[in-house]
Protein backbone atom coordinates (compact mmCIF):
# COMPACT_ATOMS: atom_id res chain seq x y z
CA UNK A 1 0.00 0.00 0.00
CA UNK A 2 1.46 3.32 -1.10
CA UNK A 3 1.05 6.66 0.64
CA UNK A 4 0.09 10.02 -0.83
CA UNK A 5 1.98 12.49 1.29
CA UNK A 6 1.13 11.75 4.90
CA UNK A 7 -1.97 9.62 4.19
CA UNK A 8 -2.41 6.08 2.86
CA UNK A 9 -3.62 5.70 -0.69
CA UNK A 10 -6.82 3.66 -0.99
CA UNK A 11 -8.98 2.65 -3.93
CA UNK A 12 -12.72 3.26 -3.88
CA UNK A 13 -15.71 1.66 -5.58
CA UNK A 14 -19.45 1.21 -5.03
CA UNK A 15 -19.44 -2.57 -4.68
CA UNK A 16 -22.41 -3.94 -2.75
CA UNK A 17 -21.85 -4.61 0.93
CA UNK A 18 -23.73 -5.02 4.17
CA UNK A 19 -22.20 -1.90 5.67
CA UNK A 20 -24.74 0.56 7.11
CA UNK A 21 -23.84 4.24 7.17
CA UNK A 22 -25.26 6.46 9.92
CA UNK A 23 -25.77 3.30 11.95
CA UNK A 24 -25.38 5.26 15.17
CA UNK A 25 -28.72 6.88 14.42
CA UNK A 26 -30.31 3.62 15.53
CA UNK A 27 -30.23 5.30 18.96
CA UNK A 28 -32.73 7.85 17.64
CA UNK A 29 -34.92 5.03 16.33
CA UNK A 30 -34.82 3.36 19.75
CA UNK A 31 -35.78 6.67 21.35
CA UNK A 32 -38.80 6.95 19.05
CA UNK A 33 -39.80 3.42 20.02
CA UNK A 34 -39.39 4.06 23.75
CA UNK A 35 -41.44 7.25 23.50
CA UNK A 36 -44.14 5.63 21.39
CA UNK A 37 -43.84 8.62 19.09
CA UNK A 38 -44.16 6.66 15.85
CA UNK A 39 -47.37 4.95 16.97
CA UNK A 40 -48.71 8.21 18.40
CA UNK A 41 -48.11 10.12 15.17
CA UNK A 42 -49.55 7.27 13.12
CA UNK A 43 -52.78 7.41 15.12
CA UNK A 44 -52.91 11.22 15.25
CA UNK A 45 -52.38 11.64 11.50
CA UNK A 46 -54.53 8.71 10.37
CA UNK A 47 -57.22 11.02 8.96
CA UNK A 48 -54.72 12.30 6.40
CA UNK A 49 -53.81 8.80 5.14
CA UNK A 50 -55.28 8.16 1.74
CA UNK A 51 -56.94 4.81 0.91
CA UNK A 52 -54.46 2.19 -0.29
CA UNK A 53 -51.53 4.47 0.60
CA UNK A 54 -48.31 2.55 1.09
CA UNK A 55 -46.66 4.95 3.52
CA UNK A 56 -48.14 5.93 6.88
CA UNK A 57 -48.19 9.73 7.41
CA UNK A 58 -46.90 9.27 10.94
CA UNK A 59 -43.91 7.30 9.66
CA UNK A 60 -43.18 9.92 7.00
CA UNK A 61 -43.23 12.75 9.54
CA UNK A 62 -41.05 10.74 11.93
CA UNK A 63 -38.60 9.99 9.11
CA UNK A 64 -38.35 13.69 8.31
CA UNK A 65 -37.60 14.45 11.96
CA UNK A 66 -34.91 11.75 12.05
CA UNK A 67 -33.37 13.12 8.86
CA UNK A 68 -33.09 16.56 10.49
CA UNK A 69 -31.66 15.03 13.66
CA UNK A 70 -28.78 13.46 11.71
CA UNK A 71 -28.03 16.72 9.90
CA UNK A 72 -30.52 17.20 7.07
CA UNK A 73 -31.97 20.60 6.21
CA UNK A 74 -34.50 19.92 3.44
CA UNK A 75 -37.15 17.35 2.50
CA UNK A 76 -34.84 15.57 0.04
CA UNK A 77 -32.36 14.73 2.81
CA UNK A 78 -34.68 11.92 3.89
CA UNK A 79 -32.78 9.97 1.21
CA UNK A 80 -30.09 9.32 3.84
CA UNK A 81 -32.62 7.17 5.68
CA UNK A 82 -34.07 5.63 2.53
CA UNK A 83 -30.66 4.19 1.70
CA UNK A 84 -30.67 2.11 4.91
CA UNK A 85 -33.99 0.22 5.06
CA UNK A 86 -32.53 -2.36 7.45
CA UNK A 87 -32.36 0.35 10.14
CA UNK A 88 -35.06 2.84 9.16
CA UNK A 89 -37.57 0.62 7.37
CA UNK A 90 -39.37 1.66 4.21
CA UNK A 91 -38.93 5.39 3.63
CA UNK A 92 -41.20 7.30 1.25
CA UNK A 93 -39.95 8.76 -2.02
CA UNK A 94 -39.29 12.48 -2.35
CA UNK A 95 -42.57 13.11 -4.26
CA UNK A 96 -44.55 11.21 -1.62
CA UNK A 97 -42.93 13.20 1.18
CA UNK A 98 -43.62 16.48 -0.62
CA UNK A 99 -47.25 15.58 -1.26
CA UNK A 100 -47.81 14.73 2.40
CA UNK A 101 -46.38 18.07 3.54
CA UNK A 102 -48.70 19.80 1.07
CA UNK A 103 -51.64 17.78 2.39
CA UNK A 104 -50.89 18.65 6.00
CA UNK A 105 -50.31 22.31 5.11
CA UNK A 106 -53.72 22.48 3.43
CA UNK A 107 -55.27 21.67 6.84
CA UNK A 108 -52.46 23.16 8.91
CA UNK A 109 -54.30 24.02 12.14
CA UNK A 110 -55.83 20.57 12.50
CA UNK A 111 -52.65 18.78 11.42
CA UNK A 112 -50.46 20.72 13.84
CA UNK A 113 -52.92 20.07 16.67
CA UNK A 114 -52.74 16.35 15.88
CA UNK A 115 -48.92 16.39 15.87
CA UNK A 116 -48.89 18.29 19.18
CA UNK A 117 -51.18 15.72 20.79
CA UNK A 118 -48.78 12.93 19.80
CA UNK A 119 -45.81 14.96 21.08
CA UNK A 120 -47.48 15.57 24.45
CA UNK A 121 -48.26 11.86 24.93
CA UNK A 122 -44.70 10.87 23.98
CA UNK A 123 -43.23 13.51 26.29
CA UNK A 124 -45.25 12.20 29.22
CA UNK A 125 -43.87 8.69 28.62
CA UNK A 126 -40.28 9.92 28.28
CA UNK A 127 -40.39 12.10 31.38
CA UNK A 128 -41.98 9.24 33.30
CA UNK A 129 -39.26 6.84 32.17
CA UNK A 130 -36.53 9.39 33.00
CA UNK A 131 -37.54 9.39 36.67
CA UNK A 132 -35.36 11.68 38.76
CA UNK A 133 -33.66 12.99 35.61
CA UNK A 134 -36.91 14.39 34.20
CA UNK A 135 -37.50 18.17 34.27
CA UNK A 136 -40.61 17.81 36.42
CA UNK A 137 -39.13 15.44 39.02
CA UNK A 138 -40.01 16.66 42.53
CA UNK A 139 -41.29 19.94 41.06
CA UNK A 140 -42.35 22.48 43.68
CA UNK A 141 -42.60 26.22 44.15
CA UNK A 142 -38.95 26.19 45.26
CA UNK A 143 -37.83 23.96 42.36
CA UNK A 144 -40.28 24.62 39.52
CA UNK A 145 -40.36 23.37 35.95
CA UNK A 146 -38.77 26.18 33.96
CA UNK A 147 -40.13 27.34 30.60
CA UNK A 148 -38.06 29.85 28.63
CA UNK A 149 -39.68 31.96 25.92
CA UNK A 150 -37.70 33.78 23.25
CA UNK A 151 -37.84 34.79 19.62
CA UNK A 152 -35.24 34.50 16.88
CA UNK A 153 -34.76 35.63 13.31
CA UNK A 154 -34.68 33.22 10.38
CA UNK A 155 -33.38 34.64 7.12
CA UNK A 156 -35.25 33.91 3.89
CA UNK A 157 -32.78 33.56 1.03
CA UNK A 158 -35.51 33.49 -1.60
CA UNK A 159 -39.07 34.73 -2.00
CA UNK A 160 -41.32 32.99 0.53
CA UNK A 161 -44.91 33.65 1.54
CA UNK A 162 -45.20 36.20 4.38
CA UNK A 163 -41.45 36.73 4.63
CA UNK A 164 -40.89 40.37 5.61
CA UNK A 165 -38.17 42.81 6.67
CA UNK A 166 -36.87 42.26 10.20
CA UNK A 167 -35.88 44.77 12.87
CA UNK A 168 -32.23 43.93 12.18
CA UNK A 169 -32.64 44.99 8.55
CA UNK A 170 -32.75 41.44 7.30
CA UNK A 171 -35.57 39.63 5.50
CA UNK A 172 -37.39 36.52 6.61
CA UNK A 173 -39.31 35.30 9.65
CA UNK A 174 -39.45 35.98 13.39
CA UNK A 175 -40.63 32.76 15.13
CA UNK A 176 -41.40 32.70 18.85
CA UNK A 177 -40.44 29.56 20.77
CA UNK A 178 -40.84 28.06 24.24
CA UNK A 179 -38.41 25.52 25.70
CA UNK A 180 -38.43 23.34 28.80
CA UNK A 181 -35.14 23.94 30.58
CA UNK A 182 -33.24 20.83 31.68
CA UNK A 183 -30.94 22.82 33.92
CA UNK A 184 -27.16 22.67 33.79
CA UNK A 185 -27.17 18.89 33.30
CA UNK A 186 -29.08 18.79 30.01
CA UNK A 187 -29.91 20.53 26.78
CA UNK A 188 -33.60 21.39 27.10
CA UNK A 189 -36.39 20.60 24.66
CA UNK A 190 -38.93 22.61 22.63
CA UNK A 191 -42.50 22.73 23.89
CA UNK A 192 -44.13 25.05 21.37
CA UNK A 193 -43.26 27.31 18.45
CA UNK A 194 -45.11 29.96 16.48
CA UNK A 195 -43.97 30.94 13.00
CA UNK A 196 -44.41 34.69 12.46
CA UNK A 197 -43.66 37.22 9.77
CA UNK A 198 -40.31 38.95 9.91
CA UNK A 199 -41.87 42.22 11.04
CA UNK A 200 -43.81 40.63 13.92
CA UNK A 201 -43.38 42.61 17.14
CA UNK A 202 -40.92 41.36 19.75
CA UNK A 203 -43.21 42.30 22.63
CA UNK A 204 -46.56 41.17 21.23
CA UNK A 205 -48.40 39.89 24.31
CA UNK A 206 -50.96 37.89 22.32
CA UNK A 207 -48.18 35.85 20.69
CA UNK A 208 -46.46 35.21 24.01
CA UNK A 209 -49.74 34.05 25.53
CA UNK A 210 -50.52 31.74 22.60
CA UNK A 211 -47.07 30.15 22.73
CA UNK A 212 -47.31 29.67 26.52
CA UNK A 213 -50.76 28.09 26.28
CA UNK A 214 -49.38 25.58 23.79
CA UNK A 215 -46.32 25.02 26.02
CA UNK A 216 -48.45 24.37 29.12
CA UNK A 217 -50.46 21.80 27.14
CA UNK A 218 -47.22 19.90 26.48
CA UNK A 219 -46.40 19.46 30.17
CA UNK A 220 -47.13 15.96 31.51
CA UNK A 221 -50.18 15.96 33.73
CA UNK A 222 -51.62 19.14 32.26
CA UNK A 223 -55.40 19.26 32.31
CA UNK A 224 -57.27 21.70 30.06
CA UNK A 225 -58.92 24.45 32.08
CA UNK A 226 -56.60 24.05 35.07
CA UNK A 227 -53.94 26.63 35.86
CA UNK A 228 -50.35 25.35 36.02
CA UNK A 229 -49.64 26.99 39.40
CA UNK A 230 -46.43 27.82 41.23
CA UNK A 231 -44.68 24.61 40.15
CA UNK A 232 -44.01 26.31 36.80
CA UNK A 233 -41.64 29.23 36.26
CA UNK A 234 -41.79 31.25 33.02
CA UNK A 235 -38.72 33.23 32.03
CA UNK A 236 -38.52 35.79 29.24
CA UNK A 237 -36.43 38.77 28.24
CA UNK A 238 -37.66 42.35 28.18
CA UNK A 239 -39.97 41.57 25.25
CA UNK A 240 -42.21 39.76 27.73
CA UNK A 241 -42.31 42.67 30.17
CA UNK A 242 -45.75 43.95 29.16
CA UNK A 243 -48.76 44.60 31.38
CA UNK A 244 -50.96 42.19 29.41
CA UNK A 245 -48.52 39.29 29.46
CA UNK A 246 -47.61 39.59 33.14
CA UNK A 247 -51.27 39.95 34.10
CA UNK A 248 -52.06 36.77 32.18
CA UNK A 249 -49.19 34.91 33.86
CA UNK A 250 -50.47 36.06 37.25
CA UNK A 251 -53.90 34.74 36.34
CA UNK A 252 -52.31 31.36 35.58
CA UNK A 253 -50.73 31.48 39.05
CA UNK A 254 -47.33 30.57 37.62
CA UNK A 255 -44.10 32.13 38.75
CA UNK A 256 -42.40 34.46 36.32
CA UNK A 257 -39.04 36.12 35.87
CA UNK A 258 -39.19 38.63 33.02
CA UNK A 259 -36.98 41.47 31.85
CA UNK A 260 -38.22 44.91 32.96
CA UNK A 261 -37.55 48.33 31.44
CA UNK A 262 -36.71 51.03 33.95
CA UNK A 263 -38.14 54.55 33.43
CA UNK A 264 -35.76 57.16 32.06
CA UNK A 265 -36.17 59.16 35.27
CA UNK A 266 -34.85 56.41 37.54
CA UNK A 267 -31.39 57.97 38.07
CA UNK A 268 -32.52 59.66 41.29
CA UNK A 269 -33.66 56.38 42.79
CA UNK A 270 -30.37 54.73 41.81
CA UNK A 271 -28.51 57.46 43.69
CA UNK A 272 -30.70 56.76 46.72
CA UNK A 273 -29.77 53.08 46.61
CA UNK A 274 -26.09 54.03 46.50
CA UNK A 275 -26.43 56.45 49.39
CA UNK A 276 -28.31 53.91 51.53
CA UNK A 277 -25.79 51.18 50.65
CA UNK A 278 -28.55 48.76 49.74
CA UNK A 279 -26.60 46.92 47.05
CA UNK A 280 -25.68 43.30 47.78
CA UNK A 281 -23.03 41.14 46.03
CA UNK A 282 -24.24 39.32 42.93
CA UNK A 283 -23.31 35.78 41.91
CA UNK A 284 -21.52 34.47 38.85
CA UNK A 285 -22.76 31.49 36.83
CA UNK A 286 -21.34 29.04 39.36
CA UNK A 287 -23.18 30.65 42.27
CA UNK A 288 -20.06 32.33 43.65
CA UNK A 289 -19.74 36.04 44.49
CA UNK A 290 -18.83 38.02 41.37
CA UNK A 291 -16.46 40.92 41.98
CA UNK A 292 -17.85 44.27 40.86
CA UNK A 293 -21.45 43.05 40.40
CA UNK A 294 -24.31 43.88 42.77
CA UNK A 295 -28.07 43.40 43.16
CA UNK A 296 -30.75 45.43 44.92
CA UNK A 297 -34.53 45.51 45.18
CA UNK A 298 -36.29 48.46 43.58
CA UNK A 299 -39.91 47.47 44.21
CA UNK A 300 -40.55 50.24 46.73
CA UNK A 301 -38.94 52.88 44.51
CA UNK A 302 -41.27 52.38 41.55
CA UNK A 303 -44.93 53.14 40.96
CA UNK A 304 -46.21 49.61 40.24
CA UNK A 305 -49.89 50.33 40.79
CA UNK A 306 -50.83 49.34 37.23
CA UNK A 307 -48.83 46.11 37.35
CA UNK A 308 -49.99 42.76 38.77
CA UNK A 309 -50.19 42.45 42.52
CA UNK A 310 -47.15 40.86 44.12
CA UNK A 311 -44.72 41.91 41.40
CA UNK A 312 -41.18 42.74 42.50
CA UNK A 313 -38.44 44.52 40.55
CA UNK A 314 -34.84 43.53 41.15
CA UNK A 315 -31.79 45.37 39.81
CA UNK A 316 -28.30 44.27 38.86
CA UNK A 317 -25.39 46.62 38.27
CA UNK A 318 -21.88 45.90 37.03
CA UNK A 319 -19.20 47.39 34.86
CA UNK A 320 -20.15 47.05 31.17
CA UNK A 321 -18.15 44.80 28.89
CA UNK A 322 -15.41 46.54 26.85
CA UNK A 323 -16.96 48.41 23.96
CA UNK A 324 -20.50 48.41 25.38
CA UNK A 325 -22.27 51.76 25.48
CA UNK A 326 -24.10 52.92 28.56
CA UNK A 327 -27.79 53.83 28.40
CA UNK A 328 -29.63 56.75 29.94
CA UNK A 329 -30.85 54.54 32.80
CA UNK A 330 -27.32 53.37 33.64
CA UNK A 331 -25.62 54.99 36.60
CA UNK A 332 -22.13 55.98 37.74
CA UNK A 333 -20.40 54.10 34.93
CA UNK A 334 -22.26 50.85 35.67
CA UNK A 335 -24.66 48.93 33.45
CA UNK A 336 -27.98 48.60 35.31
CA UNK A 337 -30.53 45.97 34.28
CA UNK A 338 -33.81 44.94 35.88
CA UNK A 339 -36.25 42.07 35.90
CA UNK A 340 -39.69 41.53 37.37
CA UNK A 341 -40.71 38.47 39.36
CA UNK A 342 -43.58 37.39 41.57
CA UNK A 343 -41.50 34.92 43.59
CA UNK A 344 -42.05 36.21 47.13
CA UNK A 345 -39.06 34.64 48.87
CA UNK A 346 -35.40 33.96 48.21
CA UNK A 347 -32.18 35.90 48.33
CA UNK A 348 -31.87 38.61 45.72
CA UNK A 349 -28.63 37.18 44.33
CA UNK A 350 -30.26 33.75 43.91
CA UNK A 351 -33.30 35.20 42.13
CA UNK A 352 -31.08 37.27 39.85
CA UNK A 353 -28.90 34.27 38.99
CA UNK A 354 -32.03 32.22 38.27
CA UNK A 355 -33.20 34.91 35.88
CA UNK A 356 -29.84 35.25 34.17
CA UNK A 357 -29.74 31.53 33.48
CA UNK A 358 -32.49 32.07 30.94
CA UNK A 359 -29.56 32.76 28.62
CA UNK A 360 -29.53 28.97 28.14
CA UNK A 361 -32.51 29.58 25.86
CA UNK A 362 -30.04 31.00 23.34
CA UNK A 363 -28.34 27.60 23.35
CA UNK A 364 -31.68 25.91 22.71
CA UNK A 365 -32.28 28.22 19.74
CA UNK A 366 -28.81 27.49 18.37
CA UNK A 367 -29.52 23.75 18.62
CA UNK A 368 -32.80 24.25 16.77
CA UNK A 369 -31.03 26.16 14.02
CA UNK A 370 -28.54 23.30 13.73
CA UNK A 371 -31.53 20.96 13.35
CA UNK A 372 -33.43 22.50 10.47
CA UNK A 373 -34.49 25.95 11.71
CA UNK A 374 -31.65 27.89 10.10
CA UNK A 375 -33.53 27.97 6.82
CA UNK A 376 -37.21 27.40 6.10
CA UNK A 377 -36.97 25.49 2.82
CA UNK A 378 -40.55 25.65 1.57
CA UNK A 379 -42.45 28.49 -0.11
CA UNK A 380 -45.91 28.57 1.46
CA UNK A 381 -46.31 29.86 5.02
CA UNK A 382 -48.36 26.85 6.19
CA UNK A 383 -45.83 24.48 4.66
CA UNK A 384 -43.15 26.13 6.75
CA UNK A 385 -45.40 25.89 9.83
CA UNK A 386 -45.40 22.13 9.29
CA UNK A 387 -41.63 22.25 8.80
CA UNK A 388 -41.26 24.09 12.12
CA UNK A 389 -43.25 21.34 13.85
CA UNK A 390 -40.91 18.74 12.33
CA UNK A 391 -37.91 20.73 13.59
CA UNK A 392 -39.41 20.62 17.10
CA UNK A 393 -39.83 16.85 16.78
CA UNK A 394 -36.22 16.41 15.69
CA UNK A 395 -34.86 18.52 18.55
CA UNK A 396 -36.92 16.80 21.21
CA UNK A 397 -36.17 13.28 19.94
CA UNK A 398 -32.49 14.13 20.32
CA UNK A 399 -33.07 15.62 23.78
CA UNK A 400 -35.06 12.56 24.86
CA UNK A 401 -32.24 10.31 23.64
CA UNK A 402 -29.79 12.22 25.81
CA UNK A 403 -32.14 12.22 28.81
CA UNK A 404 -32.80 8.49 28.69
CA UNK A 405 -29.51 7.08 27.41
CA UNK A 406 -26.78 9.40 28.71
CA UNK A 407 -28.10 10.54 32.07
CA UNK A 408 -24.74 10.51 33.88
CA UNK A 409 -22.42 11.20 30.95
CA UNK A 410 -21.29 14.53 29.44
CA UNK A 411 -23.05 13.41 26.23
CA UNK A 412 -26.26 14.55 27.95
CA UNK A 413 -25.15 18.09 27.06
CA UNK A 414 -23.59 17.49 23.64
CA UNK A 415 -24.97 19.67 20.87
CA UNK A 416 -25.98 18.28 17.44
CA UNK A 417 -22.62 18.73 15.71
CA UNK A 418 -20.81 16.65 18.33
CA UNK A 419 -23.53 13.99 18.50
CA UNK A 420 -23.45 13.56 14.73
CA UNK A 421 -19.68 13.38 14.51
CA UNK A 422 -19.14 11.06 17.45
CA UNK A 423 -22.26 8.87 17.56
CA UNK A 424 -24.71 9.08 14.67
CA UNK A 425 -22.02 8.76 11.98
CA UNK A 426 -20.65 5.46 13.37
CA UNK A 427 -21.04 2.83 10.62
CA UNK A 428 -21.84 -0.83 11.20
CA UNK A 429 -22.05 -4.16 9.42
CA UNK A 430 -25.48 -5.72 9.41
CA UNK A 431 -25.94 -9.45 9.88
CA UNK A 432 -29.04 -11.64 10.06
CA UNK A 433 -29.02 -14.54 12.50
CA UNK A 434 -32.22 -16.54 12.18
CA UNK A 435 -34.96 -14.08 13.11
CA UNK A 436 -32.54 -11.61 14.67
CA UNK A 437 -30.93 -8.71 12.84
CA UNK A 438 -27.79 -7.34 14.44
CA UNK A 439 -25.62 -4.30 13.79
CA UNK A 440 -21.93 -4.98 14.39
CA UNK A 441 -20.31 -1.69 15.39
CA UNK A 442 -16.56 -1.28 14.85
CA UNK A 443 -14.76 -1.90 18.13
CA UNK A 444 -12.12 0.71 17.25
CA UNK A 445 -14.69 3.54 16.95
CA UNK A 446 -13.85 5.90 19.86
CA UNK A 447 -17.43 6.25 21.10
CA UNK A 448 -18.86 2.85 20.12
CA UNK A 449 -18.93 1.74 23.76
CA UNK A 450 -20.88 4.86 24.73
CA UNK A 451 -23.37 4.20 21.94
CA UNK A 452 -23.92 0.57 22.92
CA UNK A 453 -24.32 1.52 26.58
CA UNK A 454 -26.90 4.14 25.58
CA UNK A 455 -28.78 1.62 23.45
CA UNK A 456 -28.88 -0.79 26.39
CA UNK A 457 -30.42 1.97 28.50
CA UNK A 458 -33.04 2.73 25.85
CA UNK A 459 -34.00 -0.91 25.41
CA UNK A 460 -34.76 -1.16 29.10
CA UNK A 461 -37.62 1.31 28.57
CA UNK A 462 -40.75 -0.73 27.75
CA UNK A 463 -42.52 0.26 24.56
CA UNK A 464 -46.03 1.64 25.09
CA UNK A 465 -48.96 -0.67 24.59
Amino acid sequence: MKNIGLYPRVQTDTAASKIVSQAGAVALVETVRAAGLDQGLSHALSRWRKPCARHDPGKVVTDLALALAVGGDCLADVAVLRAEPAVFGAVASDPTVSRLVDTLAADADQALTAIDSARAAARARVWGAAGQHAPHHAASAEHPVVIDVDATLVTAHSDKELAAPTFKRGFGFHPLLAFADHGQDGTGEPLSAMLRKGNAGSNTAADHIAVLKAAFAQLPGHQPGRRPGKKVLVRADGAGGTHEFLSWLSGQRVQYSVGFSLPDTFATELAMLDKAKLWQPAYDGEGQIRAGAFVAEATGLLNLGSWPEGMRVILRKERPHPGAQLRITDHDGNRVTAFATNTPRGQLADLELRHRRRARCEDRIRISKDTGLRNLPLHDFDQNRVWLAIVALAVEITAWLQMLAFTDHPARRWEPKRLRLRLFSIPARIADHGRTRRLHLPAHAPWAALLTAGLDQLRRVPAPG
